[in-house]
């Protein structure tokens, strides 16, 4: 016989930061409850003022859309996950289909008391180079990390972080993840994101990775936002 706390399942709210994502959002979302059990609370979309049909969208996919009159993924998240009524926060960017047992995957880190991970990756491209990237999301050096990943939470420790810094332009993520982990073990869980590769359409996977590097680098020695991110849009263009 389980007692009233062993047999209570762990609630997930999934909170995705939008901003002109009307051809993903509802395939995300639909993707999300097809996969679903009883472990999920709610799907936020938080959507900072798109210009497009993505919160339409969003709603008639299902989703529980919350407007701000602000773009800002730092902002935006923060946002969700003060509204969130679950025990785990679990952050997904719009390009990324998380794997079917996401939810699973995420009970079982937290049952092995892991208060925040992340999944490994692949993406959805037969360029060899861009596919590399899927190794290297399983070595644990903050380097492999990013926002495509997906990353979950526990609720108790976003809100004793006091959530991503809303200063922040680019970078959130990783500053948020050096705060945490230095107080909490990190989960890389083996199953795989399937991730867009639309940021390589129209650029080499070296012009990419560098950008990547350099953006890396100047943030690891304290470089403005601002200088990041004009750096990040030059070195792109």
């Amino acid at each position: 016989m389980h007692t009233q706390n062993e047999s209570k399942k762990i609630k997930v709210s999934i909170i995705i930061p939008t901003l002109n994502e009307a051809k993903n959002v509802g395939k995300l979302i639909a993707h999300l409850l097809k996969n679903k059990d009883e472990s999920l609370q709610e799907i936020i979309v938080v959507d900072g003022n798109s210009t497009d049909n993505t919160v339409d969208s969003a709603k008639k996919a299902g989703a529980t859309v919350i407007a701000c009159k602000r773009s800002g993924r730092a902002h935006q998240m923060n946002k969700g996950g003060k509204t969130a009524k679950g025990d785990i926060l679990y952050f997904v960017h719009c390009d990324t289909l998380p794997p079917a047992c996401y939810l699973k995957d995420i009970q079982a880190a937290i049952k092995n008391n892991f208060s925040i991970g992340c999944f490994q990756t692949k993406f959805d491209t037969n360029r060899f180079l861009v596919k590399t990237n899927s190794f290297w999301s399983r070595l644990d050096f903050l380097f492999c990390r990013g926002g495509d990943q997906t990353l979950f939470v526990t609720k108790k420790l976003f809100e004793e972080l006091n959530g991503y810094k809303e200063e922040f332009l680019i970078m959130e993520e990783y500053d948020f993840l050096i705060r945490a982990r230095k107080q909490y073990p990190f989960k890389i869980i083996p199953s795989k994101v399937l991730v867009s590769a639309r940021k390589y359409d129209k650029r080499s996977y070296l012009k990419v990775q560098f950008a990547n590097a350099v953006v890396f680098n100047m943030f690891r020695f304290g470089a403005s936002q601002k200088r990041m991110v004009k750096t990040y849009k030059q070195l792109l263009d």
